[in-house]
């Protein structure tokens, strides 16, 4: 093929500016779908993106479109998510182009996701065209958003295309642009093959399929292919692309293009993504730089409710792994569950869309612990450990420092609630940076924040304030001292390890009457009294009782003495004593759900 005739490129926004929309049009313009099997976010293969209509992973297309000029191009097109805990996948889908469209909401203008896009891009070196979408509707202010742009991005008003990518407006404008600006790829098809894994999924039936972009070089059907890290060699059984949403197999690809290789590779962990192919009888002489290592940032377990469950929860964790590399798994044991999974992922979020995949695609039954950030504790002989769940915290004479992880959060808000906007983040123990003026109604406001202080309900807290205008976007920056302790829930005086989480000192008097008041909520009563206490070492900081299911012994008594009636009753008080004893209270999986939401 041509190279010069190849564009590569991704679509990258913040989440809900219409990245999924603008896919479709393009893919029913350039004919790889028909009138027929037309239907929204055809590029979003699983039920869960449609359901909660974000992107989750990214997806790649090939497409053959013809220019205003006569000449037959061919697109390799890669949708990407927009929200900030699927940002690895962004990073990896711009690895494999050499353009990206930046696309904008033309009534919510730039967004914190926007920005971090961009440098990401920047970062790659992408040629960068911006593109302001849904100029059809009535809320939508141009101008605005184009000063917007010029302001934040530095790009010219005769840069910025607009489009409607649900009228299909500018579509065709934009494909035009694209072959004007975007660079066509490199390489020689006479050099050594060099292509980078890109992506990865399972097929029950063929394996794991590998996902790869040719760099340099060539490679045929009949190649037996080399992954550089691992040295391992596998035979080709099908190799092509993924032409019209369809598998279209091909007898060889060269620089420049994008595909797939079959090589009846049954066990997942053997490919790595971002691992270099190559051809084993003309190999190259480097790898190509691969990845950046994604690091978690929240961790929990997660157990399946069924103990003999646990060999298909690690196949599917290894299977799920190959289209989500920034997820991170190892065996764990815990009192209360028995043996599971201590889990490590981006975000609150990207943990949720996990759990529900393991649970719809592998129809597994699951229960998640409470989520923790990485912690590390300086021991009096100097050595520093890493405590990424509460039963590695050292004892508290045993901990000299304990350093918690900081971000550096961006959040752009409307003028009118940055004083709301601000206060909450000092609520949270942020520490304010700088302000900066983003257009003349919105404001970006730069925090150093606890990583712990976000994963759970801030983002939402930030929409709500914002009535849905506010955005924000996080990256890790450093650690810094903290007072540091493990809040134990306990169970008719026993620690349940599974409700146990760290946090900040000052933190813990609310948590803990908070956790104990849902508990009492959500445990059902049992036919024994049930005592929930939240404590820090021997230190009782909150208690609930749950009361006792009642039963009417005397129902039968329908008369005579009263000693009768107290005899039944001091048996029945004797009995539960005995039962609150040995008994063991039922904890429904409902009630770990609701832990996480406090």
């Amino acid at each position: 093929m041509d190279k010069s005739l190849i564009r590569n490129f991704s679509i990258i926004a913040h989440i809900d500016h219409g990245k999924s929309t603008l896919a479709d049009r393009i893919l029913e313009l350039t004919g790889a779908v028909d009138t027929r099997n037309r239907r929204d976010q055809l590029l979003d293969d699983m039920d869960l993106e449609r359901e909660r209509g974000i992107t989750i992973k990214a997806s790649m297309v090939r497409l053959s479109y013809r220019s205003r000029d006569g000449k037959e191009y061919t697109f390799n097109l890669i949708d990407t998510p927009g929200h900030v805990d699927f940002s690895y996948e962004v990073s990896k889908s711009l690895a494999a182009c050499e353009g990206a469209v930046l696309l904008i909401d033309a009534g919510q203008g730039v967004e914190a996701q926007t920005v971090a896009n961009y440098y990401l891009a920047k970062e790659n070196g992408l040629k960068i065209i911006p593109v302001i979408n849904k100029i059809d509707l009535v809320s939508s202010d141009v101008p605005r958003v184009i000063r917007q742009i010029n302001s934040v991005f530095g790009f010219d008003e005769e840069e910025i295309m607009l489009c409607s990518a649900k009228e299909g407006k500018g579509v065709i404008d934009l494909l035009e642009k694209v072959i004007e600006l975007v660079p066509h790829p490199g390489g020689e098809a006479g050099n050594p093959a060099q292509a980078l894994v890109f992506d990865s999924r399972f097929d029950p039936y063929r394996g794991v399929v590998i996902f790869a972009r040719i760099f340099d070089g060539s490679l045929d059907s009949r190649a037996q292919l080399k992954l550089m890290h691992s040295g391992k060699v596998y035979k080709i059984e099908e190799m092509g692309v993924f032409k019209n949403l369809k598998y279209c197999p091909a007898e060889g690809l060269s620089c420049g293009e994008v595909g797939y290789f079959i090589c009846n590779i049954r066990d997942p962990r053997e490919i790595v993504i971002g691992d270099t192919l190559t051809d084993v009888k003309n190999p190259c002489s480097s790898v190509l730089p691969g990845y950046r290592v994604p690091k978690s940032l929240v961790f929990c377990g997660i157990y399946p409710v069924n103990p003999g469950d646990y060999t298909y929860l690690r196949d599917a964790m290894d299977k799920l792994k190959l289209t989500d590399a920034s997820f991170m798994f190892e065996p764990e044991n815990s009192q209360s569950f028995g043996t599971g999974f201590r889990c490590g992922f981006l975000g609150l979020l990207h943990m949720e869309i996990v759990q529900e995949r393991l649970e719809r695609e592998y129809n597994l039954n699951l229960i998640l612990t409470v989520p923790n950030v990485v912690y590390r504790v300086k021991l009096p002989d100097g050595t520093t450990v890493e405590v990424d769940t509460p039963a590695k915290l050292p004892s508290a004479q045993d901990i000299e420092e304990a350093f918690e992880p900081y971000v550096k959060l961006l959040m752009i808000v409307p003028v009118d609630t940055i004083d709301s906007a601000c206060e909450l983040a000092k609520a949270r123990r942020g520490i304010f940076e700088s302000t900066e003026y983003y257009g003349e109604d919105r404001m970006k406001v730069v925090f150093y924040m606890p990583l712990s202080e976000i994963i759970v309900d801030f983002y939402d807290k930030v929409k709500s304030i914002t009535r849905g205008y506010g955005s924000l976007d996080y990256e890790f920056e450093d650690y810094m001292p903290t007072k540091l302790v493990k809040l134990d829930i306990l169970i008719n005086g026993t620690i349940c390890d599974a409700f146990s989480c760290l946090m900040h000192k000052e933190k813990a008097m609310s948590r803990a009457r908070a956790l104990v008041s849902k508990l009492k909520e959500v445990i059902p009563r049992q036919v024994f009294e049930v005592s929930v206490q939240a404590a820090i070492g021997g230190q009782i900081l909150a208690s609930e009782k749950v009361r006792a299911a009642g039963k009417h012994v005397t129902s039968r008594c329908s008369g005579g003495d009263i000693t009768r009636k107290r005899k039944l009753w001091e048996a029945q008080k004797e009995g539960k004593k005995r039962l609150k004893q040995f008994g063991r209270v039922e904890i429904p999986q409902e009630a770990f759900w609701e832990v996480l939401k406090i």
